[in-house]
């Protein structure tokens, strides 16, 4: 492991519920351990709410979980309701949903860069591939069939009445990074299941 010169960036870390549910242990011995590291340190506890499955998110179990850190005595430093704000931090809101707007934003920008395409797959056609690598003993894929559809090709899924999810161009190759755990990390992407959804 290499050792490095120059100090770490302050360490940034968070606990992200999901407002489905009253509190949970899980989530609590989660952010006990984070925002202790976060002080011994000298960085930053967030605290992001994963409101996305609108099914199930309340209101009442949002205020569960955040009354249920406070009763544990964890103040974040970002995220919603601190020191009486209704959201204090730099990449407010943390709200998931209120997050919309960026990311379609951030979406338009990843298909203007053709970094990312829509999939028009029918969950059909998905399983089907599954199936067919599964029966040839390969890890399951995605075979990039919208990979390379035209305008053309877009615009009549699109008249079909079908909506495509984004997918993200993986490429090829190997992603290298130096992790301060871990050290030198190298990640063959052809191992990370071909372009994956992100909208």
């Amino acid at each position: 492991m290499t050792v490095r010169s120059d100090p770490p960036p302050p360490s940034r870390v968070r606990i992200a519920p999901s407002p489905t549910g009253p509190l949970h242990i899980g989530t609590a011995r989660t952010a006990l351990f984070n925002y202790l590291h976060a002080r011994h340190v000298g960085g930053t506890f967030i605290l992001r709410l994963e409101d996305t499955d609108q099914a199930r998110s309340t209101l009442e179990y949002e205020k569960d979980i955040l009354d249920g850190l406070h009763w544990l005595g964890l103040a974040w430093d970002e995220g919603p309701e601190v020191a009486g704000q209704e959201a204090r931090g730099p990449h407010a809101p943390y709200r998931q949903m209120e997050r919309l707007p960026s990311y379609a934003a951030a979406a338009r920008r990843l298909l203007a860069d053709d970094l990312a395409y829509p999939c028009f797959c029918t969950p059909e056609q998905l399983d089907a591939d599954r199936k067919g690598q599964e029966a040839a003993k390969l890890p399951p894929r995605y075979v990039a069939r919208c990979a390379t559809l035209t305008l053309e090709d877009r615009a009549a899924f699109e008249a079909e009445g079908r909506r495509g999810a984004l997918r993200f161009r993986v490429g090829e190759g190997v992603v290298a990074f130096d992790d301060i755990v871990r050290g030198h990390v190298e990640i063959d992407v052809s191992n990370l299941g071909g372009d994956f959804v992100i909208v």
